[in-house]
Protein backbone atom coordinates (compact mmCIF):
# COMPACT_ATOMS: atom_id res chain seq x y z
CA UNK A 1 0.00 0.00 0.00
CA UNK A 2 1.82 3.02 -0.79
CA UNK A 3 0.46 6.47 0.95
CA UNK A 4 0.05 9.84 -0.11
CA UNK A 5 3.18 12.03 1.56
CA UNK A 6 1.95 14.23 4.68
CA UNK A 7 1.42 17.81 4.34
CA UNK A 8 3.51 20.01 6.32
CA UNK A 9 0.36 21.12 8.40
CA UNK A 10 -0.30 17.09 9.10
CA UNK A 11 2.99 16.87 10.07
CA UNK A 12 2.76 20.07 12.44
CA UNK A 13 -0.32 18.66 13.43
CA UNK A 14 1.61 15.12 14.57
CA UNK A 15 4.17 17.46 16.40
CA UNK A 16 1.71 19.30 18.60
CA UNK A 17 -0.13 15.89 19.60
CA UNK A 18 3.32 14.63 20.66
CA UNK A 19 4.10 17.70 22.58
CA UNK A 20 0.68 17.45 24.01
CA UNK A 21 0.77 13.74 24.87
CA UNK A 22 4.55 14.35 26.34
CA UNK A 23 3.14 16.41 28.64
CA UNK A 24 0.44 15.44 30.01
CA UNK A 25 2.69 12.12 30.49
CA UNK A 26 4.87 14.20 32.70
CA UNK A 27 6.89 12.11 35.01
CA UNK A 28 4.73 9.09 33.84
CA UNK A 29 7.10 5.95 32.02
CA UNK A 30 6.31 5.74 28.78
CA UNK A 31 5.48 1.64 29.27
CA UNK A 32 3.29 1.97 32.17
CA UNK A 33 0.86 4.97 29.64
CA UNK A 34 1.28 2.31 27.08
CA UNK A 35 0.37 -0.34 29.02
CA UNK A 36 -3.10 1.29 30.21
CA UNK A 37 -3.54 2.68 26.68
CA UNK A 38 -3.31 -0.96 25.14
CA UNK A 39 -0.38 0.16 22.58
CA UNK A 40 2.79 -0.79 22.48
CA UNK A 41 5.72 1.56 24.12
CA UNK A 42 7.30 2.06 20.66
CA UNK A 43 4.05 3.27 19.33
CA UNK A 44 3.52 5.95 21.73
CA UNK A 45 7.11 6.67 21.23
CA UNK A 46 6.52 7.36 17.59
CA UNK A 47 3.47 9.92 18.45
CA UNK A 48 5.76 11.56 20.45
CA UNK A 49 8.23 12.09 18.61
CA UNK A 50 5.62 12.88 15.35
CA UNK A 51 7.11 9.91 13.39
CA UNK A 52 3.90 8.25 13.50
CA UNK A 53 1.74 11.75 13.16
CA UNK A 54 -1.58 10.24 12.27
CA UNK A 55 -2.48 7.83 14.58
CA UNK A 56 -5.57 5.73 14.75
CA UNK A 57 -8.65 7.28 16.31
CA UNK A 58 -9.04 4.87 18.87
CA UNK A 59 -5.46 5.41 19.68
CA UNK A 60 -5.77 8.51 19.96
CA UNK A 61 -8.68 8.19 22.19
CA UNK A 62 -7.20 5.16 24.94
CA UNK A 63 -4.26 7.69 24.83
CA UNK A 64 -6.56 10.78 25.72
CA UNK A 65 -8.54 8.75 28.08
CA UNK A 66 -5.52 7.21 30.64
CA UNK A 67 -3.68 10.27 30.26
CA UNK A 68 -6.99 12.50 31.57
CA UNK A 69 -7.58 14.67 28.19
CA UNK A 70 -10.90 15.55 26.79
CA UNK A 71 -10.93 14.84 23.15
CA UNK A 72 -11.98 18.48 22.87
CA UNK A 73 -8.86 19.78 24.45
CA UNK A 74 -6.55 16.84 22.10
CA UNK A 75 -8.43 18.56 19.17
CA UNK A 76 -7.98 21.81 20.31
CA UNK A 77 -4.15 21.46 21.12
CA UNK A 78 -3.97 20.21 17.54
CA UNK A 79 -5.23 22.95 15.60
CA UNK A 80 -8.57 21.56 14.75
CA UNK A 81 -11.67 22.80 14.84
CA UNK A 82 -14.56 20.52 16.91
CA UNK A 83 -16.92 19.41 14.83
CA UNK A 84 -20.64 20.75 15.46
CA UNK A 85 -23.36 17.88 15.57
CA UNK A 86 -26.21 17.93 13.35
CA UNK A 87 -29.70 17.87 14.80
Amino acid sequence: MVRTPLTPEERERGERLGRLLRTARGDRSMAEIAARAGISPETLRKIETGRAPTPAFFTVAALSDTLGLSMDDVARACGTAPVQAVA
